[in-house]
């Protein structure tokens, strides 16, 4: 451990193992430390954020430093090998450990390495910290709409969500709508807003071969040659599964009096703490055709999105919607909802429906009998897609850090 209690003087490669020094090295403009530490195990939610703009902040004039806890510190150094990569105290495995180190150990690191910038990418920071400071939000609906979050979340994200917004130079938001969302529900707010819409990994996401569509097939449980519609997300309130299991069984009765087969329903993601959901998942049988396929391998997600007869995303709101980019980057024709941030996302490619179970049946319904409208839908959404890359988010994140560290 070094003299400050936290291995920040171990920077990694991809194997994990310590690295030489870098030999003269050029002395930038704006040393910038990301605190990494909040991203989740499995690295979704907000590691696919960090991972899409650490990876894509090669400006040569920034020196990127990034600490995160030690299960992801190969993981990074591998996919971002022009960042340093330190590594966070074991303990910081624990959240409210975690929280005390942010605290205390962070801003130490920080002063150790002379950042100019400290960037907090999950809605908290450390309080002592007094040089540049940005703060990413990613929701506002903790605000609006706090009846789908538990109540320990809302109270917890909203409380720091008013503290970034009033005391921090620069805020980065995903979407105008939570831009707006947070103005019009936080008062006093003193930060410079910007909006950095999320990026697509075309590596990741991209029109599936036919075998990949097989393997997704397979990875989800699915009978052999039968077709599907693809949801991905947690199951959580928001997500509106319910009316979607409500919608697709209105879809398949009416199909079956009329002799017209149903492609099955899979649902990708975990249980969240949508209970209404969950007891009609575990209620259902095999006859119903709705597989819950729980967290598939990100290798297989082109094939089970772009595979899919459609992609249903019925949310009623999100701060992104991160899963319609996704969707779009394989091909797929994406029904979706115009709520908050998602006409955002999906523009003119994506299919739109009101959330509730009548209207989302119908549209459903009308997809399934024109696959004509369904082609077209695909060809836009892989246009559409091309909008959003990771290199225009960072590049947001590099004017961010210009602005609170010191322009060029």
């Amino acid at each position: 451990m070094s003299a400050a209690g936290y291995p920040g003087d171990s920077p990694v490669d991809g194997t994990g193992r310590g690295v030489p020094a870098r030999k003269e090295p050029r002395v930038p403009q704006l040393t910038v430390l990301i605190d990494g530490t909040a991203v989740p195990r499995n690295l979704g939610g907000v590691g696919r954020y960090v991972e899409g703009v650490v990876s894509h902040l090669t400006d040569p004039d920034l020196d990127v430093h990034l600490v995160v806890r030690p299960v992801h510190a190969s993981h990074f150094a591998e996919i971002a090998p022009h960042v340093t990569v330190h590594r966070a105290p074991a303990w910081t495995d624990s959240v409210p450990l975690r929280f005390l180190w942010e605290q205390t150990g962070l801003p130490a690191l920080g002063r150790r390495l002379g950042a100019t910038v400290l960037h907090s990418p999950h809605y908290t920071f450390p309080f002592s910290w007094r040089r540049g400071s940005v703060v990413t939000l990613h929701d506002a609906t903790f605000f609006s709409n706090p009846e789908w979050h538990s109540r320990l979340k809302r109270t917890f994200f909203t409380w720091w969500s008013r503290r970034s917004l009033r005391t921090r130079p620069v805020v980065i938001v995903p979407s105008a709508a939570t831009a707006t969302e947070a103005a019009r529900v936080v008062t006093g707010i003193r930060a410079d807003v910007r909006v950095a819409p999320l990026g697509v990994d075309r590596t990741r996401f991209h029109e599936p071969t036919t075998a990949e569509v097989e393997d997704a097939r397979i990875a989800a449980g699915l009978p052999d040659d039968a077709p599907w519609i693809a949801f991905l997300g947690t199951i959580e309130p928001r997500k509106n599964v319910t009316a979607l299991l409500d919608a697709y069984a209105a879809v398949r009765g009416a199909r079956d009096a009329t002799g017209s087969p149903t492609p099955w329903l899979v649902l990708s993601g975990a249980r969240g703490w949508d209970d209404a959901a969950i007891e009609r998942l575990d209620a259902l049988q095999d006859a119903d055709h709705v597989v819950e396929a729980g967290y598939l391998p990100l290798e297989d997600l082109s094939g089970f999105l772009g595979g899919a007869e459609f992609v249903v995303y019925p949310s009623l709101g999100e701060g992104f919607g991160l899963p319609v980019v996704e969707a779009m980057a394989t091909g797929a024709c994406v029904l979706t909802t115009r709520r908050l941030s998602l006409p955002e996302v999906g523009g003119d490619a994506a299919v739109y429906t009101e959330p509730d179970a009548s209207a989302l049946g119908a549209a459903m319904a009308s997809l399934l009998d024109d696959p004509t409208l369904v082609a077209s839908h695909r060809a836009a959404a892989l246009r559409r897609a091309d909008d959003f890359t990771w290199d225009a988010t960072a590049a947001v994140h590099v004017g961010a850090y210009e602005a609170v560290g010191g322009a060029r």
